[in-house]
């Protein structure tokens, strides 16, 4: 469907060139309709994705402590498990496609990922032990708590990306990697290793796609098929809740640290690369390609994600979701409202003025004053363009 196995570096659409991102927030730009590019339009297909995307991250978390006893809401966690992840791996992919080692790039990665999974890292960690009284009193940057894990996950595939545009079978060589993890029990403790090496598949496919692809998943034909294949979907959840380990769905495991024969884990990880691209694909065909009210919020969206978890820790220490009625239909009805209302807010703009300092610092004391100069127009697309790209990636958090 993504033709994953061409070559990222033949034939590819380039990005259009960036025009200042507003208020320091970097933007996705929109790529060329039929092969052309619309100046430095932005594209509100992927603010809108990024958007609805941090909506289910929400609501999943905030279904996990009242989805037991819930057949169905335990099959919709596991559907929503299944793609929600992928979806934004795939476009920080996407947005990663003209990544290289120049210096200026480098620096940003440092201050977009680096720097803000060194502080949430450390601000997670202190609210286990004080809010949430944890015994475990260790500040550990080797091992990514809750939801810390991408950024760690981000910051390798992003290095590894020159790596995919010279390999000849990308996809197929990154999910070879991903299956030899999976019967690799000693894999997973420092940096969340499991994770980064079971969805890099995505993020490589994410490199290999070119602008048409997206376009081809947003036909109406798509969108109409889409609705079986996700009713589909919520009859297998429903069905399998009982019946499989939910911990597939983190793919932070070796088969063998489930208690699993060593072969399920080949199975697993192909059957869920699959799986994920299927629902992947139905998600982009309802995504909005026009602008919405909700467009500008998928600037924020890192924001939503590194700061939700402190609200859904907070009120699972304080015993909020133990009320019996909030695990019946009308409580995780509520449930949800809640979470997509709160994450919706600490996306909005006068959020990520507060909390900037943190997720995008400048920095410019730490590193020298020509290296904003260093880079030319033929790498990549140029500084401008290319550092726009790079922006985005980390703003894809998920």
């Amino acid at each position: 469907m993504f033709h994953a196995a061409s070559s990222p570096g033949q034939n590819r659409t380039p990005l259009p060139p960036a025009e200042p991102p507003a208020s320091g927030v970097p933007s996705p730009r929109r790529p060329g309709e039929g092969g052309g590019a619309l100046g430095g339009q932005r594209d509100p297909f992927f603010d809108n994705a990024k958007y609805l995307a941090i909506v289910l991250v929400a609501m999943g978390h905030s279904w996990a402590p009242i989805k037991s006893g819930s057949q169905f809401l335990d099959g919709a966690y596991n559907v929503v498990y299944t793609f929600h992840m992928p979806a934004f791996i795939i476009i920080s992919g996407f947005f990663s496609r003209n990544f290289d080692l120049r210096p200026d790039r480098v620096k940003r990665l440092l201050t977009g990922v680096v720097v803000p999974y060194v502080i949430f890292e450390t601000a997670y960690s202190l609210f286990r032990m004080y809010v949430g009284d944890s015994s475990d009193r260790q500040i550990s940057l080797l091992e990514p708590w809750y939801l810390t894990w991408f950024l760690v996950a981000l910051f390798i595939w992003r290095l590894t990306a020159p790596v995919w545009r010279v390999v000849r079978w990308p996809v197929p060589l990154a999910l070879g990697i991903a299956v030899l993890a999976s019967v690799t029990p000693g894999v997973g403790g420092d940096l969340d290793l499991q994770r980064v090496l079971q969805f890099l598949p995505c993020f490589v496919l994410g490199l290999c796609m070119k602008p048409e692809h997206f376009h081809l998943v947003r036909r109406r034909s798509v969108r109409i098929a889409s609705v079986p294949v996700f009713a589909a979907a919520l009859a297998v959840g429903w069905w399998t809740a009982p019946r499989m380990d939910v911990s597939w769905f983190y793919r932070q495991s070796a088969a063998q640290d489930l208690g699993a024969p060593w072969w399920t884990g080949p199975v697993m990880v192909l059957t869920m690369f699959g799986c994920a691209l299927l629902l992947t694909a139905c998600f982009f065909a309802w995504v909005p390609g026009r602008r919405t009210w909700f467009t500008a919020l998928g600037a924020g969206t890192l924001y939503g994600y590194l700061l939700h978890g402190f609200v859904v820790k907070t009120v699972l220490y304080a015993g909020w979701f133990e009320p019996s009625w909030l695990h019946r239909p009308l409580g995780a009805v509520l449930v949800t409202a809640l979470a997509a209302t709160g994450v919706t807010l600490l996306c909005t703009p006068p959020v990520r003025r507060v909390f900037r300092f943190a997720m995008e610092p400048a920095m410019e004391w730490a590193f020298r004053p020509d290296l904003n100069r260093v880079g030319g127009a033929g790498a990549g697309g140029g500084p401008v363009a290319g550092h726009a790209a790079e922006r985005e990636t980390a703003m894809a958090g998920g």
